[in-house]
């Protein structure tokens, strides 16, 4: 389940980088076309499951682990890269989990934000949808950086 997920966070550092309106959607869009099959394979877990909380638990404890596992470098994650990390879950992948339009889009949002939250030290993260996201941008987000 979820092989490679982690894979979704190689190009995590330029598109964090100076992050416009522009270069948000832009991102944005490119983002969920290049794994929109991570996105489909969430979707159609928890489609097929019969306990609906058991399989979005173990779905977003997969996810949490490999990507703390890709990250951590003695068990411990640096405090750029779990800033950076904690932004890109905001930014891209909640958002995109949000405009799959899936049913259970919402539940698997709240699952892997709860499941971010154990994982991760001091990562209490909430998130937003991809247009509310947009909307606080303009030039730059929030109109600062």
């Amino acid at each position: 389940m979820l092989e490679n997920v982690e894979t979704m966070f190689d190009e995590m550092q330029p598109m964090l980088k100076k992050l416009k309106k522009a270069s948000y959607e832009k991102n944005m869009k490119e983002f969920r076309i290049r794994y929109h099959h991570f996105f489909s394979e969430m979707a159609d877990c928890m489609e097929e499951a019969e306990d609906k909380d058991e399989a979005v638990r173990k779905l977003a404890e997969v996810f949490t682990d490999r990507v703390y596992g890709r990250f951590a470098v003695k068990d411990k994650i640096k405090g750029k890269i779990q800033a950076d990390l904690n932004f890109f879950m905001i930014y891209y992948f909640f958002p995109a989990v949000l405009l799959t339009k899936s049913e259970y889009a919402k539940k698997i949002a709240d699952a892997v934000c709860l499941a971010w939250g154990k994982r991760f030290k001091n990562s209490n993260i909430r998130y937003t949808d991809y247009d509310t996201m947009y909307g606080a941008f303009r030039e730059k987000i929030f109109g600062i950086f």
